[in-house]
């Protein structure tokens, strides 16, 4: 049988995927190493530290976690259904949820830049389209929910046994109608 190639795309993806399974407190050069079945040197060729493969292990799991949103949302409902599919990925991928949600975002002075960074360039305007109102209330309507729904779904993804995702998404459907509330009445 011939021997194995290793590459950097065969280690970032072990990693990846120990990161999703174990967590990324898991992804060590050891840990790599068994899981492509091979000795730590090729992994200490393709990784000049740990930081810059766990970072790509982030990225990675960030576009994992936009391309689950995109496929676990209803265009009828995008809105509710996009804080529901978050909810979803906390409990079907807690590992993945933690290291999109606890991942070092650069240059966030406040709630505002941290909006500008996380929703989308038109997300706002289509809530306000939606909901029949303002730009701004529907910014604040969605940093609300974004907030909480960050909130809710690090809670989900770290209690054990569980909270049932039930009880999780009656939470955050009082909480957008609280939310809503203030934008209509506000």
């Amino acid at each position: 049988m011939p021997k194995q190639r290793i590459t950097k795309e065969i280690v970032v993806s072990a990693a990846f995927e120990i990161a999703r399974t174990c967590g990324m407190e898991q992804v060590m050069v050891k840990t790599i190493a068994e899981k492509i079945g091979c000795s730590v040197q090729p992994i200490y060729s393709y990784c000049k530290n740990m930081d810059s493969l766990r970072q790509e292990v982030a990225a990675k799991a960030r576009s994992f976690v936009r391309e689950y949103a995109a496929k676990h949302t209803d265009e009828e409902v995008l809105f509710r259904s996009t804080g529901r599919a978050y909810l979803r990925l906390a409990e079907e991928e807690p590992h993945l949820f933690k290291i999109f949600i606890l991942h070092q975002r650069e240059g966030i002075s406040s709630l505002q830049e941290l909006y500008d960074a996380e929703a989308g360039a038109h997300t706002a305007e289509f809530i306000a389209r939606s909901l029949n109102t303002s730009i701004p209330k529907a910014q604040q309507l969605h940093l609300n929910m974004l907030l909480y729904t960050i909130g809710l779904g690090t809670i989900f993804s770290v209690a054990t046994p569980g909270i049932p995702i039930e009880e999780i998404y009656a939470q955050q459907e009082q909480a957008y109608e609280a939310f809503l509330g203030t934008v209509k009445n506000g």
